[in-house]
């Protein structure tokens, strides 16, 4: 099995229910713990719908993808050992794992929430990504922030 994930393992996911949409159902399966997936999809419903309220937007999915794009790196860093040290070393982040970071970021900001349902922490995180706050977008600056500190170790990468 290769260490990448080429494009002939990669699942094709049908788009969820409501908005028709392969993001959704990613988050929906990302916000998913121990199979309740109805669970999910209607906790991720109420977020989307609350988030665009308080926007007060029409298009519940055009916020999420705002705040998908906000929050999405473009850049991380990976360790790497060279001649007895280890270094930071920055890379660009590929198509698909931007969004994998971007979901994870979003599920885990909003866990982190505390006093509320599931769907209300979500839709308050969804809302602070799409205004550029929040813990997400903020995993995000430091994740460029380090990357920018350690521009100088760049031709320690392979291509």
């Amino acid at each position: 099995m290769p260490r990448k994930v080429t494009k002939s393992l990669q699942r094709e996911l049908k788009p969820d229910r409501k908005y028709q949409s392969v993001l959704v159902q990613r988050l929906i399966n990302k916000t998913m713990l121990d199979g309740k997936k109805l669970l999910a999809e209607r906790a991720v419903y109420d977020a989307l719908e609350q988030a665009a309220k308080k926007l007060g937007s029409e298009d519940p999915l055009a916020v999420f993808e705002r705040a998908l794009k906000n929050v999405a790196p473009n850049f991380e860093v990976k360790s790497r050992r060279v001649g007895g040290a280890n270094y930071q070393i920055p890379f660009p982040v590929q198509g698909h794992r931007q969004l994998h970071y971007a979901f994870t970021w979003l599920v885990q900001a909003a866990r982190a929430r505390k006093g509320m349902p599931y769907s209300q922490r979500l839709a308050l995180e969804i809302i602070d990504a799409h205004n550029e706050a929040g813990s997400a977008y903020k995993k995000k600056e430091d994740t460029h922030k380090m990357a920018e500190a350690n521009r100088a170790f760049a031709h320690f990468a392979r291509t």
